[in-house]
Parts: C-alpha cells; sequence; structure tokens
C-alpha cells in the first residue's frame, strides 16, 4: 500500500513537472510569434510608407501605386489585429485602412501627412496614432 502511494506521487510529480515545462515552452513559443507579428506589422507600414513617398514623387502608375498603397495598409491592419496588446492602435489602422480604401478622393489629398504618421508608428511613436486619429477623423465620411 506505501509503495503505491510512494509511486502515485512520484507519478504526480513528474505529471505536474512536465506540464510546467510545457506551458512554459508555449508562453514563450506564443511570446516569439507576437514578436514576429510586431516585425511583420512594422514591414508593412514601412513599405506602405515607401509607396506613398512614390505616389507623391508621381512615379509611375500612380492608380497602381494607389493599389499598392491599399495592399500594404491592409497587410498592416491584418498583423495589427494579430497582436495581442494595443486594440486602441489597431482600431486607428483599421479606420486609416477603411479611409484609404473608401475615400481615395480626399485621401489622396492626405497622403503626405498620412506617410508622415506612418513613419512614426513605424518607429513605434505614439505620435504617429495621434496623427493617423487626426487624418481619420478629418476625412469627410459622408462625401466622397
Amino acid at each position: 500500500m506505501k509503495q503505491r502511494m510512494v509511486t502515485a506521487i512520484v507519478a504526480w510529480a513528474v505529471t505536474f513537472i512536465v506540464m510546467l515545462v510545457f506551458i512554459g515552452l508555449y508562453i514563450d513559443e506564443t511570446h516569439r510569434v507576437q514578436e514576429t507579428y510586431r516585425r511583420q506589422f512594422a514591414t508593412e507600414i514601412s513599405h506602405a510608407s515607401k509607396e506613398i513617398d512614390s505616389y507623391i514623387k508621381n512615379e509611375g502608375d500612380l492608380e497602381h501605386r494607389y493599389m499598392r498603397i491599399i495592399s500594404y495598409m491592409s497587410a498592416a491592419n491584418s498583423y495589427a489585429f494579430l497582436i495581442n496588446d494595443n486594440s486602441d492602435k489597431q482600431i486607428i489602422i483599421n479606420e486609416l485602412t477603411t479611409c484609404l480604401v473608401k475615400y481615395p478622393e480626399q485621401m489622396r489629398e492626405k497622403l503626405e501627412d498620412t506617410k508622415t504618421a506612418l513613419d512614426d508608428i513605424a518607429a513605434n511613436h505614439d505620435k504617429g496614432y495621434k496623427a493617423a486619429r487626426e487624418i481619420v477623423d478629418s476625412v469627410d465620411k459622408l462625401g466622397h
């Protein structure tokens, strides 16, 4: 009877330790994945900023450039929603992307400000999100 009890306690202890190891590995992998999402988000924001710069300089087909801006912002928007800890920032990126898609005539006039905001966001400055919020708020959502 004593031997069974000792065996059960040892088995429980081993199981508990293994469970803690797996929990630790899971948490570590979650942090790595989140860091990958953050890097990809910054990369997509940088690509959008570069496309805006090319658009402003009138390089190539402007319609194609604008579609690429939307594409990069959509990708950044997707990565923003995969990042766990910044829901307000996710909303701002989503609204900015929506404005680029739904109100292209108005947003074309605000691309320089958008580029500045995206550069600040890519540099992880909060003022970029504030600037993006101001851009979104300045769009007349009832008109085109």
